[in-house]
């Protein structure tokens, strides 16, 4: 394609993390005609998956870790982000409330916080990612920041600094006389709703146009006409272009066909439990200053996550051993698209039983207290995997400018600040001049394995297949 031009006529489709990046780095690199379109009024509904927005960045919070075994690069644009995370939290926090989009001024004044992320072993071992992990940041001069919690000197480092008391947060060495973790001083969460606003916020200041409707923002195709990428709207309008960025999250495999056998678009499991806020010990012992972040995980196959409560005392916990699929017809193909409890014609908002009893079995294990509390809400998070789990941000081969901008494969959040400033240099042609254009870059693979890709509609992930957890099963059985 043509060289862009600071007049270049650009549409990004998508209005989360990958598409809202994209558009506030091209503002601020000069370019003057950039619109996003999006299917849901993720303005007005400030991101907000309580006032019925559905995509991955519309969440109530996301972790933010830098923990990356051997992916370094990953490591370093993650810790580069942090940088970003911080400068966000000081201009949010001097912004006058009357210059803010109006969700933004309730609560908290602060989108990052460091609260610290413990990677927790169920086995009596570290696993191999770990050892690896612990190595890279030793060699980027940052093993400082991390404590194991079966290091002597760690230990004593940690209560210096004053993060003892988030070592062993479950209590585990206590009770099964074995706690093998690593705590990650430097990582946190956001909140995720509220840092999308943020973000949506400062492009809108830079220049970018912001089209927001079911209808006028809801892409029904792209096409081709005198060598220009055309984006057909649901109300049957035409809108020209020079460059067509598709950042649609789950959504992507939809509009752009090629990317079948590279992405695919899957839903983690997610459920939350309600603290109130007259429970007055579980109230303080899941607040940010004193939970941090945790993971659990093993090679038995258990991959689980919970995050602090948030300000309302819900406290989240996902699930990540199983990603599902959701096969239907699209244009004559069978693909796995969303089906969201809000914006798809079939509704969801139950999880396969399967993953509610991880979920619960976590709970039950680590955080026994909660158990007569039960859960109070599930749902699907749904995003795109690649076939390695690294972004995909190419041009489309055979497709005269346009560009896809996805594969978020469960940990893109946390590059909101920094993300779009790698795009930006792709689609000004430099991909292969960087390190993140060469990795992101249109790619196939051989492997007989590509990350649950290669399973198809025939797989077991479809969520067709699977016994899905009713509301009688979210209470625990004692």
């Amino acid at each position: 394609m043509a060289a862009l031009r600071a007049e270049s006529r650009i549409i990004i489709v998508g209005s989360g993390v990958f598409g809202i990046s994209t558009a506030l780095w091209l503002a601020r690199s000069g370019y003057k005609d950039v619109t996003v379109l999006d299917m849901q009024d993720t303005a007005s509904a400030a991101y907000d998956p309580l006032s019925g927005i559905d995509s991955a960045s519309a969440d109530l919070n996301k972790i933010i870790r830098f923990s990356y075994g051997s992916e370094i690069e990953y490591q370093r644009l993650a810790t580069e982000a942090a940088g970003m995370w911080d400068e966000w939290n000081r201009e949010i926090a001097v912004v006058p409330a009357d210059e803010l989009p109006e969700r933004l001024r309730e609560g908290e004044r602060k989108l990052w916080w460091n609260s610290g992320m413990l990677r927790m072993s169920s086995e009596t071992e570290l696993d191999d990612f770990e050892i690896t992990t612990l190595e890279n940041m030793h060699r980027e001069g940052i093993r400082e920041f991390q404590f194991r919690s079966d290091d002597e000197a760690d230990i004593a480092r940690a209560k210096e600094r004053g993060w003892a008391h988030k070592l062993d947060p479950c209590c585990r060495q206590e009770r099964f006389g074995t706690h093998k973790a690593v705590l990650d001083s430097t990582a946190g969460f956001v909140y995720a709703y509220k840092s999308c606003s943020w973000a949506q916020h400062l492009a809108r200041q830079a220049g970018v146009k912001m089209i927001l409707d079911p209808m006028r923002g809801r892409v029904a195709d792209i096409i081709t006409k005198d060598g220009h990428p055309v984006v057909v709207t649901a109300d049957g309008l035409e809108l020209s272009a020079d460059l067509v960025v598709v950042a649609g999250g789950g959504w992507t495999p939809s509009l752009i066909p090629e990317v079948q056998g590279l992405l695919e678009t899957t839903a983690g499991s997610v459920a939350n439990v309600h603290i109130p806020k007259d429970r007055f010990d579980l109230w303080d012992r899941f607040a940010p200053e004193n939970q941090p972040v945790i993971t659990w995980g093993s090679r038995q196959g258990k991959d689980v996550y919970s995050l602090p409560r948030d300000r309302n005392g819900v406290f989240k916990i996902g699930w990540r051993n199983t990603k599902w699929t959701n096969f239907q017809d699209v244009g004559g193909r069978r693909i796995s698209v969303p089906k969201t409890a809000h914006v798809t014609d079939q509704k969801e908002t139950r999880i396969p039983i399967n993953a509610l009893n991880g979920i619960k079995e976590f709970i039950t294990i680590n955080f026994p207290e909660l158990v007569p509390l039960g859960i109070s809400s599930t749902r699907l998070c749904w995003y795109t995997d690649s076939i390695d789990n690294s972004f995909v941000v190419d041009f489309v081969p055979g497709r005269p400018g346009v560009a896809v901008c996805s594969g978020g494969s469960g940990h893109g959040f946390k590059f909101l600040p920094i993300l779009g400033r790698e795009v930006v240099k792709i689609l000004e042609g430099k991909g292969e001049q960087t390190v993140y254009g060469r990795m992101w870059r249109w790619r196939s693979s051989t492997e007989a394995k590509r990350n649950g890709l290669e399973e198809g509609e025939q797989g077991p992930r479809v969520l067709a297949k699977q016994n899905m957890a009713e509301q009688g099963d979210w209470r625990f059985t004692v």
